[in-house]
């Protein structure tokens, strides 16, 4: 038996249709899917759930993280310490399974190695959801770089706590969890005989991401961080990670307790005051449920202060909202990230939400 694990967010309907179609041609039927809905927006995740109800070998789980920033490796390690399967494959909503994937996959399991796939990537606005795989125009394949399309040993996953929590939105969780996967002793092969999925076009997340504060949660650079982040696996041999904990994911009554929570305090804008607030106040904070309200100065809106900005006198120094969410957004996910949390941008008020419970 084989668990094929597919973490989602907020991401193309036909994609899940034409994933779990294909899943459901496959020339064996040894398997299940656990597709992880990491805190889609309600009207999403409803569509979500209902079209997984289709499929018998598909178990949905939903996780109340709408507020809080993806996190693929902590909705992947949600299932992966509860598994009751030897292996597991970690797939993507963008994918579509040649019919024997299954039946390879497991062939391939035998090695008791970490196996991971070559992918042919097809071009934007090609239709596919009654094409023959086999006639797919593919303007690309993935190398050996690619690392995210992979098939696991369930035990050493375990042994290594799963995938590193650190990494947030995208880029490098995958690679990391075979770096560690290899200073720990174990095997990893790239499979590129013939390709065994086929990759419907999105945007890039590179492309979605904006200079401007926006209710889409974002942490500017964060893709340059995690490859740095990336590096100290390498170079440190790391292979277990996650030392609090792993795979634990906030509870809808923790969220509703934080969203229903009266403010404690609010803040603005002004450099000091969030400096302090961030780097002195918030760590010393504990057994209390914060709640606070960032919002621009008045003092910035003022001709008096920009005209004193201009004739260079000594004025206080304000960030943007956009530079206090990154840096926030950055404290959070470093050392607050086992906590219950949610951070919410409100761009009508322009104001900044942020609640946890310490």
């Amino acid at each position: 038996m084989l668990s094929i694990l597919i973490p989602y967010r907020n991401r193309n309907i036909s994609h899940i249709l034409n994933c779990l179609n294909s899943l459901q041609k496959q020339s064996v039927n040894n398997f299940q899917v656990h597709f992880i809905d990491y805190g889609s927006i309600q009207e999403m995740a409803t569509e979500a759930r209902e079209i997984c109800s289709r499929y018998s070998f598909v178990v949905y789980n939903y996780h109340p993280v709408e507020y809080q920033p993806w996190n693929k490796s902590r909705a992947l390690n949600s299932v992966i310490k509860d598994l009751k399967t030897e292996y597991c494959f970690v797939a993507d909503v963008d994918m579509i399974f040649h019919h024997q994937f299954v039946e390879k996959a497991l062939k391939l399991s035998q090695t008791g190695k970490c196996i991971y796939f070559q992918v042919g990537f097809l071009e934007a606005g090609e239709l596919i959801s009654n094409q023959p795989f086999d006639e797919s125009y593919i303007y690309r394949k993935s190398t050996d770089e690619a690392t995210g399309l992979s098939m696991f040993p369930v035990r050493i996953l375990r042994e290594l706590r799963g995938f590193d929590e650190f990494y947030h939105f995208w880029g490098a969780e995958d690679t990391d969890i075979h770096v560690r996967i290899k200073n720990a002793g174990y095997g990893v092969e790239f499979y590129d005989k013939e390709v065994l999925m086929l990759h419907q076009w999105h945007p890039t997340y590179r492309l979605k991401e904006s200079s401007r504060l926006t209710s889409d949660i974002q942490i500017s650079g964060i893709v340059q961080v995690n490859h740095q982040y990336l590096k100290t696996a390498y170079n440190q041999k790391r292979t277990r990670v996650n030392s609090i904990s792993w795979g634990k994911i906030v509870s809808e009554v923790e969220i509703n307790t934080l969203l229903n929570a009266d403010f404690s305090r609010e803040l603005t804008n002004k450099k000091s005051e969030i400096d302090s607030f961030i780097y002195a106040e918030l760590p010393q904070l504990s057994g209390m449920i914060l709640k606070l309200k960032i919002k621009e100065s008045e003092i910035t809106k003022e001709l008096k202060y920009h005209a004193k900005k201009l004739l260079k006198k000594k004025v206080d120094r304000y960030y943007s909202l956009k530079e206090v969410n990154d840096k926030l957004l950055i404290q959070t996910i470093s050392f607050y990230r086992d906590k219950s949390y949610y951070f919410k941008v409100n761009e009508e008020q322009n104001e900044i939400e942020f609640a946890i419970i310490l």
